[in-house]
């Protein structure tokens, strides 16, 4: 095809940025020595503040965005990467920097691309997408720090979203009872399918925190920031460790060191975007053999690419339940 359809960001110097769905010349695609036919996209929490242009994510204009998308390789001049592989693609600037997957093709450098798991399909990908990958670089940052369900309980914040939906399942999976903080109380049954054995009003924790609070649980995925995360820190045993992964409640860190030089608590931080391709591969592999496929059925609902902009405005408003796969139409 000589040009394809997307969603395209713009903006004027001193005007709002505008999303258009839009006709698109293959020969505009950004440098790479990969072009992939789009089958599939999701949104995460990035996605939202770029399409809604709430925070300052995109950062080269104009924009295709969208940070993930899985589909089929028709052009490759990279070795082992071959026309009619199957990738998915997470992260490395995507949908910020670099042309992204709210289209019908993507260009990037193959070294970016994963091959896609056997065990999932390119929709199933999308479910995990970002969020999953990410819950499941949190749970390995855990391992890592030598983490095991004798540690637990494990908290996880924003619990009811699609790191901490898919964070819950891997974690009850793999043993550990797990204490979900949520500010949707109509979400507990959800929760507790995906495992959670305890449900906590995200209200404890969103307040500011205190130096040290009572120790109640070993370690803590945390999807939030700012006071919960602090709150998350102070209330973690001895020895324990909090992996942090989000900021939906804000970037900043109203902490002291007490958990940290009382009680020895590890703060590991968890990116997603740049992980080296050996992390990527490890967090998929992973992913393929410990999340069950019924319980991520249970965390998704499938959409239209063309609905990406409204759901973007009902995920910051914290009312979209798990994972929200688009369908990229030829």
């Amino acid at each position: 095809m000589s040009t394809f359809s997307a969603f395209l960001l713009t903006r004027e110097e001193g005007q709002e940025q505008q999303l258009t769905w839009t006709e698109v010349d293959e020969a505009d695609l950004m440098d790479g020595d990969v072009t992939v036919a789009v089958s599939h996209t999701t949104i995460n929490y990035k996605d939202a503040l770029a399409l809604t242009g709430s925070s300052p994510v995109v950062r080269r204009w104009p924009m295709i965005p969208g940070i993930d998308f899985a589909g089929t390789v028709v052009a490759s001049e990279h070795d082992g990467v071959a026309v009619g592989d199957e990738v998915v693609l997470n992260g490395w600037g995507v949908g910020e920097t670099h042309w992204g997957g709210y289209a019908q093709l993507a260009r990037v450098p193959g070294e970016w691309l994963v091959p896609l798991p056997s065990a999932f399909s390119p929709a199933q990908a999308m479910a995990i997408g970002t969020a999953g990958y990410t819950a499941m670089l949190c749970v390995l940052a855990l391992e890592r720090q030598g983490v095991t369900p004798s540690d637990s309980p494990v908290l996880v914040t924003g619990a009811a979203g699609g790191v901490g939906s898919i964070a819950v399942a891997l974690l009850a999976k793999a043993g550990f009872e797990v204490i979900a903080s949520t500010g949707r109380p109509e979400e507990a049954e959800y929760l507790r399918r995906l495992g959670a054995g305890e449900i906590i009003d995200r209200a404890e924790l969103s307040g500011p925190a205190r130096p040290l609070a009572k120790e109640r649980w070993g370690a803590a995925v945390d999807c939030v920031g700012s006071h919960t995360l602090a709150n998350a820190l102070a209330g973690t045993r001895y020895g324990g460790t909090v992996a942090a992964c989000g900021l939906a409640q804000g970037m900043d860190l109203p902490s002291s060191v007490a958990p940290f030089i009382l009680r020895g608590v590890t703060l590991a931080g968890v990116d997603s975007v740049m992980a080296p391709r050996e992390v990527r591969l490890e967090a998929w592999d992973r992913l393929a053999t410990d999340l069950d496929p019924d319980l991520l059925a249970t965390v998704t609902s499938t959409r239209p690419l063309a609905d990406a902009p409204a759901i973007a405005g009902e995920l910051l408003a914290g009312s979209v339940r798990g994972r929200v796969v688009f369908t990229v139409d030829r």
